[in-house]
């Protein structure tokens, strides 16, 4: 894990005390990419958080960008997010 992800493991555990949380730096498959040489990095984020059930996609994304906020265009340049309640997560995994 990257210092970058480490980072990002760390904000993400205290915004969202998760269930599961995998944070994968992918930055090295983007070198000479305009936002890695500006330092920013490429982050995929498998995040399954309480704080999600009940909310749409784009609601349980959103809570992860305000968590984020402060990193995004700098430490982050892109981001991909899988994220689910524990109920999607068991749902998902069952199948």
């Amino acid at each position: 894990m990257t210092l970058k992800s480490q980072a990002l493991d760390r904000i993400l555990r205290e915004a969202f005390s998760p269930q599961f949380l995998a944070v994968e730096d992918d930055s090295a498959k983007h070198a000479g990419h305009a936002g890695a040489r500006a330092g920013g990095g490429h982050f995929q984020v498998t995040l399954v958080a309480a704080a999600f059930e009940g909310k749409s996609l784009v609601e349980q994304h959103r809570l992860v960008y305000a968590a984020l906020q402060p990193q995004m265009g700098g430490e982050i340049h892109a981001l991909a997010l899988q994220t689910f309640s524990p109920s999607q997560w068991k749902t998902r995994n069952e199948g």
